[in-house]
């Protein structure tokens, strides 16, 4: 048997994933698994951040209000008053689990974001895989980046909107009001920054093509705006400009990035099948004819005397 060609061998297929032929009650078993694990995490984190609320978290979180104008704010004749109140006993309670609760979330956030790529993983394809680490990295990066940019822009919006109340009317903002919209409104812009990389991510599997994303980039950039009016807790157009803004930069970006996926995909499936070659062109394959079994010999024996 004569031998083939580099360019005529078969490409070894590689070695299956055991867990991607699973049976249901094994799936089901390993997201339990997975569940738990990011439960235990969660856990932990909000341990963390519970005892931290009293270590300089609260504080933290208190810093935008105090920092408005005296008469924005509860106990402004005193100096440096900032006040929140609590209407209930157990309100301070729910406060710091709410927050402890919330920030652990946060920092846990790249462990149950692995746990669930790992989930997903085994229903992927090879080259599909390697984007785990960077998903997860880049996720709780915009989530960061989100989270950042609300705060940054809180004692402005906080600001405008106490300011509207105009003269003669004492604000007192109760805390479970104040920590609510904190939360909300950071989470939102986390949440927010991570609609583009869904768009990326669809676009790595091949179910979202650049073409789509750059033909329907004006409804992007309309429906953006939209979301982010109905996702703002403030309802204002400052904080709705300062989320849309950013959001469209990223799907731009997102676009980008889509466009230099499929030209690269599209490189690789002509340099593999052949697609880049004209009809009279031969392929780079070995058609010489092989032999495939040994000649048998039919010359006739004759019979022993």
């Amino acid at each position: 048997m004569s031998e083939a060609t580099p360019g005529a061998r078969r490409r070894r297929r590689p070695p299956r994933d055991a867990q991607a032929t699973m049976s249901l009650v094994a799936h089901l078993t390993e997201l339990r698994n997975r569940i738990a694990k990011a439960l235990l995490a969660l856990a932990v984190a909000t341990a963390v951040c519970f005892w931290w609320y009293g270590e300089g978290l609260g504080e933290f979180i208190r810093a935008p209000y105090c920092g408005l104008p005296e008469n924005l704010r509860y106990g402004g004749d005193d100096a440096g008053g900032c006040g929140l109140l609590i209407t209930d006993v157990f309100g301070g309670v729910f406060i710091r689990l709410k927050v402890a609760f919330m920030a652990g979330a946060v920092l846990s956030a790249p462990f149950w974001l692995y746990q669930l790529w790992a989930f997903v993983t085994p229903g992927l394809k090879a080259n599909e895989k390697r984007y785990g680490i960077a998903f997860v990295f880049v996720s709780s990066t915009l989530f960061a980046l989100g989270a950042v940019l609300a705060y940054v822009s809180l004692s402005a919006g906080l600001e405008l909107l106490l300011s509207l109340a105009g003269d003669g009317v004492v604000i007192a903002l109760t805390a479970q009001d104040y920590i609510g919209f904190v939360l909300s409104l950071l989470v939102a812009f986390g949440v927010s920054f991570e609609v583009p990389l869904i768009a990326v991510a669809l676009n790595l599997v091949g179910v979202l093509s650049h073409e789509v994303l750059s033909r329907s980039r004006r409804w992007i950039f309309f429906l953006t705006i939209v979301f982010a009016a109905f996702v703002t807790p403030t309802q204002d157009p400052f904080t709705m400009l300062l989320m849309a803004g950013p959001m469209i930069v990223l799907f731009e970006l997102a676009i980008q990035v889509a466009r230099f996926v499929d030209r690269r995909r599209a490189r690789r499936d002509a340099a593999e099948h052949f697609h880049g070659l004209d009809d009279d062109d031969a392929s780079p394959l070995d058609v010489r004819p092989s032999q495939l079994d040994e000649p048998v010999d039919t010359t006739p024996t004759s019979p022993r005397g």
